[in-house]
């Protein structure tokens, strides 16, 4: 038997995107939203209010990165997210995080976070609030790559976001291999 929870943004698994930007003045913000996804194989797409600082610089500067949240960073990522920086201007200062700006866009990388996307504004809907953004780069540190120069996701550690308990989780074991698995059924 089923149970109906009427409408509700109920999606797993959810990823933590910790997405960072530069100010007016090159301060570095951050913030979490759970809202995104990969919209192509070179865009981004988040659904973002513009009510944030975050959103605000994006669109000043045309540039932003996005990283995945990991269990070793925890405490900061959320930090960043329950803490405004309409209110707390250096909050990415107080998470305890540290930037380097990218090479390939005016945008900072958070240096704890061993991968981010590097992106260039495509377009923001204030109406819709989606925000789309090209990957002009991926980049990862390489303590979390295999043998064979590839992510390795025991390495790594994403988290998750759980929309009903609110809660984040780390991702499980490998169950399968993508495009090959179902072969079998041809």
């Amino acid at each position: 038997m089923r149970k109906n929870f009427g409408a509700k943004p109920f999606l797993y698994p959810m990823p933590v995107l910790i997405i960072a930007s530069y100010d007016e003045n090159g301060v570095p913000d951050a913030m979490n939203a759970a809202w995104g996804s990969i919209a192509d194989s070179t865009q981004i797409a988040m659904y973002l209010s513009a009510k944030h600082k975050t959103v605000k610089n994006i669109l000043a500067r045309k540039a932003f990165t996005v990283s995945m949240a990991d269990a070793a960073h925890v405490v900061p990522c959320d930090y960043v997210g329950i803490v405004s920086a309409n209110k707390v201007p250096d909050k990415l200062a107080k998470s305890g995080l540290h930037v380097t700006k990218s090479t390939l866009v005016d945008a900072p990388i958070i240096d704890e976070l061993p991968m981010t996307l590097e992106c260039r504004l495509v377009s923001f809907d204030e109406e819709s609030e989606l925000l789309v953004g090209e990957i002009i780069n991926v980049s990862a540190e390489e303590r979390i790559l295999d043998e064979n120069g590839t992510i390795d996701l025991s390495k790594f550690s994403p988290i998750t976001f759980d929309p009903v308990n609110k809660a984040y989780w780390t991702l499980g074991k490998k169950v399968g291999n993508a495009f090959r698995d179902g072969a079998q059924l041809k």
